[in-house]
């Protein structure tokens, strides 16, 4: 009887020469003085080597490792059992997956783009390995730099001499030294050879990069772990006796979503959601909803620097739109919510907001919607939780995804020449070494929703009392940063920033052209450009307008526009 297939499980551990890596440290010692922010890169083609030399492949698997979320280890399956002397793999995608549709893989799959934040969806491909953070130049000046190592001449291959067994379960350690990747056998300076690069072919920055990662992993160990407990089935919550599963409308270029297993879309759910949406006996005093803030017509915005509650209270932070939220894991503009479940019951109970008692709202819903609650989730009496899964199911499908950009994606519709210039320059990095004077919006709000998801410090002048990010995680190194939203729609969902500072988005552009306030938290892609900015001329700047403009979504700019057609006429 043949022995049955093991697992390999590999584990990486990051180090800078002989110190663990702590990212937004400034104490690492390179060419410079530096910090890492971001360090991330995708594994493929991994092989073993057999006893008489022959390579068993292990095709189709995939990993993605990251530093900031300590996503440090991954499996491989249906390994045959044996003893090996040597693995292999590569660092970056094949060219066929690199040019193949990245919305074909699951949600928790390594290539999925809403899971690595590796992918160029526009222009097409991954990026293989980001390295990002900060240095400190030869006059002792912060400045930032980005290393992206991409494009199919850059496939890294690696091998590293590892004697082994497979039997049921082995655990492989390697090491990866940041140190060698910037120093050995090319070494890099920030400040003389360049502070970015996105790997444009000749590059050579990228080129030492490549040869570098022939240095940078070593063994550590091998060790063969005992079973692990699997882990539990997920249970759908409140499962009503008879339902009917939503259909989740989006677009064939969007990454699956990571949709709640314990609570799944299902029509009675969703409408009742929809339902206590724009219910205004949530408030207190019955005079709001959730609607209130979050108008439909203007992307699920209110128009307002800050949203106003009961009594006309005014909150400290502007509206955010509520599209594509299926996609996201943390909520708020500081993150202080990991679902949408739990986002929704904040704003009911804030005394800013609708200041209500969650017990009284229960016993309301209790007396008036009573059958709509067992519709959606069977017999039994309304609860807080209930409350939650039905907000959070309707929330779910809000998506947005057909604005002219899209259509002319498709072949469906045709940019204007300023539009396409302003596109161009979204899409294009500032990389004056390689003669790219691009806007460099792609980083932070690049992919199919035009955001990155994450949390950065964009450079606005900073409150002492608003602190983003840093309110959650109590870290000094996550000061000033706040949720970077989507630039669909964006038209529409003016004042913009967290705060509503800037009310139009030209005073946006030339924030990012030439007003960056600089702080030891700035994010890298900003820091790295000149102290007086990219310098984009006027007639760019309306362009980069015109593109942001064509992004929105024409289901929510109809209802926009109108509403503005059946305006009473001004009296002169």
């Amino acid at each position: 009887m043949p022995l049955l297939a093991g697992t390999l499980r590999i584990d990486f551990s990051h180090q800078f020469g002989e110190q663990p890596l702590t990212l937004n440290s400034l104490k690492y010692e390179s060419a410079e003085t530096l910090s890492v922010s971001r360090f991330s890169y995708l594994i493929s083609q991994p092989a073993l080597q057999k006893e008489d030399g022959s390579w068993q492949e292990l095709p189709g698997q995939y990993a993605f490792i990251n530093a900031s979320t300590r996503r440090t280890s991954f499996t491989l399956t249906k390994v045959p059992p044996g003893t090996y002397k040597s693995f292999r793999f590569s660092l970056g995608v094949p060219k066929k997956e690199n040019h193949g549709d990245p919305a074909q893989y699951s949600a928790d799959h390594p290539l999925n783009p809403n899971l690595n934040n590796l992918h160029w969806d526009w222009t097409g491909g991954y990026i293989f390995l980001a390295l990002e953070g900060q240095f400190r130049t030869s006059q002792k000046r912060l400045n930032g730099f980005v290393y992206h190592l991409a494009n199919d001449q850059n496939l890294s291959r690696v091998q590293l001499a590892a004697n082994f067994r497979i039997k049921n379960k082995t655990a492989l350690a390697l090491s990866f030294d940041l140190k060698k990747l910037l120093t050995q056998p090319r070494a890099l300076s920030f400040e003389k050879d360049g502070n970015s690069t996105h790997s444009h072919p000749g590059d050579a920055i990228s080129s030492a990069l490549v040869a570098n990662l022939k240095s940078v992993f070593s063994v550590r160990g091998v060790s063969y772990p005992p079973d692990e407990v699997p882990l539990a089935a997920v249970t759908p919550l409140f499962l009503p006796k008879n339902y009917t599963p939503f259909p989740l409308k989006m677009s064939r270029r969007f990454p699956m979503p990571l949709l709640p297993r314990d609570n799944p879309l299902l029509t009675q759910r969703v409408a009742l959601g929809k339902k206590l949406f724009h219910d205004k006996s949530l408030s207190k005093d019955g005079t709001i909803s959730c609607a209130t803030c979050h108008h439909e017509d203007k992307a699920f915005t209110d128009g307002l620097k800050f949203s106003k509650g009961i009594n006309d209270q005014e909150g400290d932070k502007n509206s955010m739109p509520l599209f594509n939220l299926a996609w996201k894991s943390s909520f708020f503009w500081d993150g202080r919510a990991k679902s949408l479940r739990d986002q929704v019951l904040q704003p009911i109970q804030d005394h800013r907001e609708m200041a209500s008692d969650l017990k009284i709202v229960v016993a309301q819903l209790q007396k008036d919607e009573l059958r709509a609650f067992e519709n959606a989730f069977g017999p039994g009496p309304v609860t807080e939780e209930k409350i939650a899964l039905a907000l959070e199911n309707f929330l779910l499908t809000l998506t947005s995804y057909d604005s002219k950009f899209d259509r002319a994606m498709s072949g469906k519709a045709k940019l204007s020449e300023a539009e396409q210039r302003g596109m161009e320059l979204f899409f294009t990095e500032y990389e004056p070494r390689s003669q790219q004077y691009g806007a460099d919006c792609f980083h932070c709000h690049g992919g199919s929703f035009f955001s990155d998801h994450q949390f950065h410090n964009n450079g606005l002048k900073p409150s002492l009392f608003d602190t983003g990010l840093m309110k959650v995680t109590g870290k000094e190194t996550d000061r000033g940063k706040f949720s970077t939203p989507s630039l669909r729609n964006i038209a529409l969902t003016a004042p913009y920033m967290h705060d509503g500072r800037f009310q139009t988005l030209e005073e946006v552009i030339r924030h990012y052209n030439e007003g960056i306030h600089r702080t030891s938290t700035l994010d890298p892609n900003l820091a790295k450009h000149p102290k007086g900015g990219i310098a984009l001329s006027g007639k760019d700047q309306a362009a980069l307008i015109s593109f942001l403009k064509s992004l929105t979504d024409k289901k929510y700019g109809a209802k926009e526009r109108n509403s503005q057609k059946t305006q009473a006429p001004l009296r002169r």
